[in-house]
């Protein structure tokens, strides 16, 4: 029902689109027909604001996959490199979670490391809204920052890695079945640098999966029961996720044309020493100004990397 209920609203917005649009063609006719500037320069105005919305709708075609229009759980960890890689974590938990609040997202946390000196460790959130999943399942890979290091006194460049896994929430409809014997539940009291990261109880949830040694372990709310609920939803994600990835396995080997799932691919490099670049390796699609980026600027990376071929 909801599936066509969406299907519903798209529709519903192309009619909308295709309405404003035989508008705007008749009100710059007449603005032609009547010598009438100031009425031309607004119709033009209101038709860059159409363009816009249009090509953004326009998106909706590249959201093929099952879980496209869903929520997304987003878990970003820090590579080699210590509270440099940690800093790096931050900094792109800050980046997700503006980009989230500028598309009209909601951010909700599920689990959070924090650093030993600063920084962050892992952090795992879900973003609610539609078509998160297939917007930011672009983002998933390695992303590499080039920089002078804050935490080094003698002004040196340094690299950091951090990856970002990304996961469709799964629905009840779709959950994977588990069996309650292959869990393993281990509770502990919440850690990090203090805060509202940190209570007096074991509150924290960690569950592994046995048969596939898959763990998930939520922290961020203040009771038990809630963060096993939180712990649990990260579970399903990741054992679907592994059936679809060895579904996808079992297709490529009939096909003779198997190819490794490599994670951990670097996908973007953020430069900020010598010279301001961001740059997607997979799209080529660059920008010089690396702080919009920063600040949740990912609209332009998302729509090229949609936009690529399909192999």
């Amino acid at each position: 029902m909801k599936r066509i209920s969406d299907l519903q609203a798209s529709v519903q917005q192309f009619e909308q689109f295709w309405s404003q649009a035989g508008y705007l063609d008749e009100m710059l006719q007449l603005a032609e027909a009547e010598d009438e500037p100031e009425l031309y320069r607004e119709t033009v105005k209101e038709l860059e604001v159409f363009a816009k919305k249009f090509r953004e709708y326009e998106l909706l075609i590249l959201f093929a996959g099952e879980n496209d229009a869903g929520n997304a759980i987003v878990s970003l960890h820090a590579g080699a490199g210590g509270t440099e890689a940690q800093d790096w974590v931050e900094m792109l938990l800050r980046m997700y979670t503006r980009w989230a609040e500028a598309s009209g997202y909601e951010v909700e946390m599920l689990d959070y490391l924090a650093g030993d000196e600063a920084g962050v460790k892992s952090v795992t959130f879900l973003v609610k809204g539609l078509y998160a999943y297939g917007k930011l399942k672009c983002e998933e890979g390695v992303h590499r920052l080039i920089r002078i290091s804050p935490f080094d006194t003698s002004g040196r460049r340094h690299t950091s890695f951090a990856s970002v896994a990304v996961l469709p929430e799964v629905s009840e409809e779709i959950a994977v079945k588990i069996n309650p014997e292959d869990l393993r539940i281990d509770t502990y009291r919440s850690g990090g640098a203090g805060g509202q990261h940190v209570n007096k109880t074991d509150s924290a949830v960690r569950i592994t999966h046995l048969p596939t040694g898959i763990v998930a372990q939520c922290q961020n709310e203040r009771s038990q029961h809630a963060n096993r609920l939180g712990a649990m939803k990260i579970l399903n994600a990741r054992l679907y996720e592994l059936q679809r990835k060895e579904r996808e396995d079992s297709l490529q080997k009939m096909k003779g044309e198997y190819k490794e799932i490599a994670w951990g691919s670097q996908i973007r490099t953020y430069t900020l020493n010598p010279f301001s670049l961001v740059k997607d390796h997979r799209t080529n699609c660059e920008t010089g100004n690396v702080q919009a980026v920063l600040d949740g600027d990912l609209d332009d990376f998302i729509t090229a990397c949609l936009r690529l071929p399909k192999e």
